[in-house]
């Protein structure tokens, strides 16, 4: 195993800088978390107003895939990372011919493309919903009728609900397909959910392996709203399955950095009344679900992100308080762009408000989040639901 990238200045008198392609919200994270270990930071990003690229030392302002850009942000790194997973995988590749890069271009890869993803979920042995891929009219003809009604999803540029038609018919099925243009698609059958969750999950180097505590999710309009991390948020034995699946996933890959897997939680029909988990994607980066433990746990995702690609030590995390994450969409500031009212939130005990410096707020985009710690599931879910009230969030 390769040494460790200390903080601090390096060989070459220079102090030592780690890099993340994209600069959002994620990468911003990153980067504060980077920075308060002692690490410099670059970003690359092609929007001069980017979140991550506002607060980093360094910004490189161009395409995903443009050489020079690229070349750039290898010759001031000492480890790249990425924080989303459309980046092209080509470019992690470049990167990692000449500096250390995790996650791999590989997994990646695999995490960009709905088919391959869920083919290593089977290899895995982590059971996922039934499907079939769809790249052709004969796969069109082919599809089984046991997986109507289903969930049309492309293959490919998916996320927060966006790339989905629900289809109840053959008839429907087909017109779902043409509406997307006849890109490859996944036709997943429509389960009955009872619930949702997510497990992030760090992995080194030399196959040590950590995990945040298993998530509760509520998602609404195919966007994450509220995240509850607590004890007993989840029966005992889903939480284990959850937990033992989140590490087969990312052991499957020989994966280095932070993963996180999401889950539906469905009715057992071989067990009265008990449920059982189906997995539904996995996202090779830190995730929305997982910004509670940045005041919740001794060490957050974005804390495990700088560790996996600097080969540092990979402690357990450990939860210390009860947690409720609320995302804060652009809609909550209104028409008008006015903004919420931030005071009275901030007056409510346990309340930490994170912004993420993007300058318009337009419906459906993630503007912030706001996390609610206490010493009690009672407290912090009082407090989350007079929040949400607050901000015109509807209740859960």
């Amino acid at each position: 195993m390769s040494a460790a990238i200390l903080p601090g200045t390096g060989p070459n008198g220079q102090p030592t800088t780690l890099g993340v392609m994209g600069g959002g919200q994620l990468g911003r994270m990153f980067v504060h978390a980077a920075q308060q270990l002692g690490y410099f930071t670059a970003v690359l990003d092609p929007d001069a107003t980017s979140p991550a690229g506002l607060v980093s030392h360094a910004h490189i302002q161009t395409a995903y895939d443009d050489a020079q850009g690229l070349a750039q942000l290898a010759q001031r790194c000492a480890a790249i990372t990425t924080e989303f997973e459309n980046v092209p995988a080509p470019s992690l590749s470049a990167l990692a011919a000449q500096r250390p890069v995790a996650p791999s271009a590989q997994a990646v890869a695999i995490a960009q493309d709905r088919a391959e993803e869920k083919a290593h979920f089977v290899r895995c042995g982590v059971p996922c919903a039934p499907y079939a891929v769809i790249a052709s009219d004969a796969h069109l003809a082919a599809v089984p009728d046991a997986l109507l009604p289903g969930i049309l999803k492309t293959t490919r540029l998916g996320y927060d609900g966006k790339g989905q038609i629900r289809v109840a018919t053959r008839a429907e099925l087909a017109a779902g397909w043409a509406e997307l243009k006849g890109v490859p698609c996944v036709l997943e059958q429509r389960l009955q959910l009872l619930d949702e969750c997510s497990v992030v999950v760090a992995r080194g180097a030399d196959g040590t392996v950590v995990n945040l505590p298993p998530q509760r999710n509520l998602h609404r309009d195919g966007i994450l709203a509220v995240t509850e991390v607590f004890e007993g948020n989840l029966p005992p034995a889903l939480v284990e399955s959850a937990v033992s699946a989140a590490k087969s996933i990312a052991n499957g890959l020989q994966y280095v950095g932070v993963l996180c897997v999401e889950f539906f939680v469905v009715a057992d029909a071989n067990a009265d009344g008990g449920t059982r988990l189906v997995v539904n994607e996995m996202a090779p980066r830190p995730h929305n679900s997982g910004h509670y433990s940045i005041e919740a746990c001794d060490v957050s995702q974005f804390d495990l992100q700088v560790r996996t690609l600097a080969g540092l030590p990979l402690p357990q995390p450990r939860q210390h308080s009860p947690a409720i994450m609320l995302n804060l969409l652009g809609d909550i500031w209104g028409p008008c762009g006015a903004n919420p009212p931030w005071d009275a939130v901030l007056a409510l005990p346990g309340a930490h408000l994170h912004l993420y410096g993007k300058l318009e707020a337009r419906p459906g985009r993630k503007m912030g989040h706001l996390t609610l710690t206490a010493a009690t599931v009672a407290e912090v879910r009082a407090n989350a639901l007079a929040a949400a009230a607050l901000l015109g969030i509807a209740p859960f």
